[in-house]
């Protein structure tokens, strides 16, 4: 029976990932809360068909309450000026009835002013007088508001900080299978956008709506005393509101969402383009990856355009609307002014009062498309801040803040799976290190030594089974105090963008330059860095791209010497140096193990024919233990896999000239 074709793949044009996206939209559910095992707010969610559920606007709301306790007060100065100002603002209107009635007509003119006023009865010093009041006004509305919006602005960037570092702190928390599945430029784009989001909402959810609040209720009042016909028109407005944002606004959340991961995305790939620039170009992949770019640039802009277009439908109605709200007062209130009903500084006070509600209404529904970008980012930084750290499902059992002391490290039957995943990569491992031990662990890629060396470093916990450190359940152990006795080189080594010093120095906190120099010196790195131009003051680059292989390999060592651990990782830890370097990196790599439990990743034996003990792993499960020459006499896996590596190295010297393979005579 032939094999079934393989489900169609996503459409790849930016087109045709736009109309799938549009479709979704149409079909999806709107504002329907989520329990937190149906959300996931990575990347690279396991099921990419998957709709991601959003919280309702009522509950991000009284999450961002609960985010602002210790602010409350700035929150309450910067509203009562502004409704101070706002008060301020409803007064002048009335200027203009005054002008109308009491000094350039006579409805009743100057002499209806009460005497106990004191105000003159000459309609030129009215005019002025009049005229300095609305400035002194103006000028103390917009003093008294300046104060309070700085007060907010000022709050909104702190608000951002502190969510900023929310975030940060709660992602370098989480357990290590989450962190990856982050893309590098995903998680710039939540630190830079979507943790920015809750000072934003100081304004569209708590500023701006109270200013409207204000605005629209004293208003209203002062409509209701000039005409309480007119102000019936003026209630309608509710409506109208309720029936926008239940329309429209509910949809645009989802877009602004969309295209926020759309934009993570692409920064993300960005970033690991240019990373990997010498691959891309040893592969000549520079079209089909600006393509790629290109895609997802196009897709993100079609959605932001799709919103857009959804906020202007918005803009569009109330453009409409308060120029016909307008027309209305002026027909309805000039016919009663005609009929003796109402004075026309009735009428003009009116509808400049009109415009004053119509004004921040119209803003309140435009800034509601932000309002909903807002809600999307911080809806976004709650999912993650709900992600339970490493620590969280160990606090429970009542973790321990000492550290290790001795390095003793005991595996018993121990079976792991990474999260997700359904087949075991480690079965029944058994084995005790006892402290100043070298472990070796040897087999075939994939085997699982890095799985092994993981949960020596608790990045992982156990499946079944459990880890031992100094006779103790690693489990109860506090991770940071535990961190803190352990060293890691990999094979793969990280450096940050900074000097020498610093990465060296990243090992221990508070460490002086004579500690590093030290370090270096015992890591054979000082040679190289004091021919740097700058030293131990050279900058490095991002992932220490300015030093070769080696000497990245040497400041990883020297790091971890200084860090003076008492368990030891080295995954492959030599393999990126020459022969010269290897012989001087072995030696300080005996002195760094002397007195410390070591675990050596190697795939080159002879770097271990010395170990205390040598762990064979074959598919997940240690095959063999023991030492070197155990292990040789036994004739098993690992005689084979010496004897394979001898042969090698037979070949590579037979070509040379130097020595011959089994067999056959040497080249003369």
């Amino acid at each position: 029976m032939p094999e079934p074709l393989p489900p169609s793949p996503p459409p790849t044009s930016s087109r045709g990932r736009y109309e799938r996206f549009v479709a979704e939209q149409r079909g999806s559910p709107i504002a329907k809360p989520a329990s937190r095992e149906a959300r996931d707010w990575t990347d690279d969610p396991a099921d990419k068909h998957r709709r991601k559920p959003q919280r309702p606007v009522r509950a991000l709301i009284a999450a961002g309450a609960k985010h602002l306790r210790g602010h409350w007060g700035k929150i309450a100065f910067a509203l009562a000026t502004l409704t101070v100002g706002t008060l301020v603002s409803l007064v002048i209107p009335l200027s203009t009835k005054f002008v109308f009635d009491y000094v350039i007509l006579d409805t009743p003119g100057p002499s209806g002013l009460p005497e106990w006023l004191g105000l003159p009865r000459d309609r030129s010093s009215l005019l002025w007088l009049v005229g300095a009041a609305m400035v002194a006004l103006a000028v103390v509305q917009a003093l008294v508001q300046l104060t309070g919006r700085y007060q907010m602005t000022r709050l909104d960037k702190l608000v951002s900080s502190g969510m900023r570092r929310k975030v940060f702190a709660h992602l370098a928390q989480l357990p290590l299978h989450r962190v990856q599945a982050i893309k590098v430029g995903g998680v710039a784009s939540i630190l830079r956008e979507d943790a920015g989001q809750l000072g934003e909402m100081l304004f569209s959810v708590i500023y701006n709506p109270w200013r409207a609040a204000i605005t629209f209720a004293g208003g209203l009042t002062a409509m209701a005393l000039i005409d309480w016909r007119l102000l019936v028109g003026g209630l309608m407005l509710g409506p109208v509101i309720w029936l926008t944002h239940r329309t429209w606004i509910n949809r645009i959340r989802p877009v602004f969402k969309a295209a926020r991961k759309t934009r993570a995305s692409t920064d993300s790939h960005a970033a690991e383009v240019f990373g990997g620039i010498r691959v891309v170009r040893a592969f000549d992949r520079r079209r089909s990856e600006t393509r790629r770019f290109t895609v997802g640039n196009d897709l993100m802009h079609r959605q932001e355009i799709l919103a857009w277009w959804w906020s202007r439908i918005i803009d569009f109605g109330w453009a409409v609307f308060i120029p016909f709200a307008s027309a209305a007062v002026l027909v309805y209130g000039g016919h009663r002014v005609m009929r003796g009903d109402l004075t026309i500084g009735d009428l003009a006070a009116f509808s400049t009062y009109l415009l004053m509600l119509l004004g921040p209404l119209e803003v309140l529904v435009s800034s509601a498309s932000g309002l909903q970008n807002a809600l999307a980012g911080f809806d976004r930084c709650l999912d993650i801040l709900e992600e339970p750290t490493e620590q969280a499902t160990l606090a429970a059992a009542g973790s321990t803040r000492e550290t290790v002391a001795r390095g003793a490290v005991a595996f018993e039957h121990v079976d792991f799976r990474y999260p997700g995943h359904e087949r075991d990569v480690l079965a029944d491992i058994t084995f005790a290190a006892e402290p100043g031990q070298m472990i070796a662990l040897v087999g075939a890629s994939g085997s699982g030594k890095t799985t092994l060396c993981n949960l020596v470093a608790r990045f992982y916990q156990p499946t079944r089974g459990r880890v031992l450190i100094d006779g103790r359940d690693a489990a109860s152990l506090d991770l940071d105090a535990f961190r803190r006795g352990l060293g890691i080189v990999e094979q793969d080594v990280f450096l940050f963008d900074g000097t020498v010093a610093e990465n060296i120095g990243f090992g221990r906190r508070g460490a002086t330059l004579a500690q590093i120099r030290a370090a270096a010196e015992a890591a054979n790195a000082a040679e190289f860095i004091d021919q740097l131009e700058h030293g131990y003051q050279t900058i490095i680059g991002e992932r220490g791209v300015r030093l070769s292989g080696g000497q990245k390999q040497r400041l990883a060592i020297a790091r971890a010497l200084l860090a003076d651990p008492a368990i030891l990782i080295l995954d492959e830890a030599t393999s990126n140096l020459d022969s010269a370097s290897e012989v001087l990196i072995q030696r300080s790599l005996a002195t760094l193990m002397r007195g410390r439990t070591s675990f050596v990743i190697a795939h080159r034996l002879s770097t271990i024919r010395h170990a205390d003990r040598i762990l064979v792993l074959d598919r997940g499960r240690i095959v063999e233990s023991g030492t070197h020459d155990e292990l040789v006499r036994t004739g098993g896996k690992y005689f084979e896999m010496l004897q394979v590596q001898l042969h090698q190295v037979g070949d590579y010297a037979g070509r040379d000239g130097n020595a011959a393979p089994a067999g056959q005579p040497a080249p003369r």
